[in-house]
């Protein structure tokens, strides 16, 4: 080999090298390429806040009470929890195949927790506007009573009519002397086969073990 032709060699080595060298500075140089996975629908704020509450309808066919889940912002239930459910059970339910057990008219005048119990001041549409029957009254007193004691803090609702406590239906087969307590669905059909006047209630007065008390007798 001549001296011309190693020189040469020489040359292409050394800028082959420098290629080399070159290209990989400039890929370690480059940032990594990153897939960035964004979702669909950005979750606004509001929605953040929203949280579940079950209330409580008449089902339309065959009267009986079934729960509905709503979903409200969190912030409705901070201030006033027991009146912002009391109102969501006045409206209509979503599901058109319920109604509410509430009379027309009732308004909500004061909701006051009280050790566990509620103490629920309704206006007089209340009793006024209810179309009467054991029944259906007992279906609107559960509606309430199932609806509020579905927060922890819950056990028994009294309920007062403009303010007036020992108040009753138009009928008077149940007053609201004593504070109610929830019942589950196979209790209420055995009071009801037991004694049609019986209510399940409870009283201030009564330990926590006491779940029913029969009403006054008219005098």
């Amino acid at each position: 080999m001549n001296k011309k032709t190693f020189i040469i060699i020489s040359v292409l080595l050394l800028i082959a090298i420098i290629g080399v060298g070159v290209y990989l500075i400039v890929q370690n140089n480059q940032k990594p390429e990153v897939n960035e996975i964004l979702p669909e629908e950005e979750i606004s704020d509001e929605q953040m806040r929203q949280t579940i509450v079950t209330l409580y309808y008449q089902n339309k066919e065959t009267k009986a009470l079934m729960p509905e889940g709503r979903s409200i912002d969190a912030k409705e239930l901070l201030t006033d929890p027991y009146t912002t459910l009391m109102n969501l059970l006045i409206e209509t339910p979503k599901n058109e195949k319920l109604q509410t057990a509430i009379p027309t008219g009732t308004r909500v005048l004061k909701a006051e927790l009280k050790g566990d119990m509620i103490w629920l001041d309704l206006s007089k549409e209340f009793i006024d506007n209810h179309s009467g029957g054991q029944e259906a009254e007992n279906t609107t007193i559960y509606a309430i009573v199932n609806t509020l004691t579905e927060l922890k803090e819950v056990n028994s609702v009294k309920i007062l009519i403009n303010g007036k406590e020992n108040q009753s239906f138009k009928d008077e087969k149940i007053n609201f002397k004593n504070a109610f307590v929830r019942i589950e669905k196979e209790n209420t059909n055995q009071n009801k086969e037991t004694n049609n006047n019986t209510v399940t209630n409870r009283s201030n007065e009564v330990s926590n073990n006491t779940t029913t008390n029969k009403n006054e007798n008219k005098q």
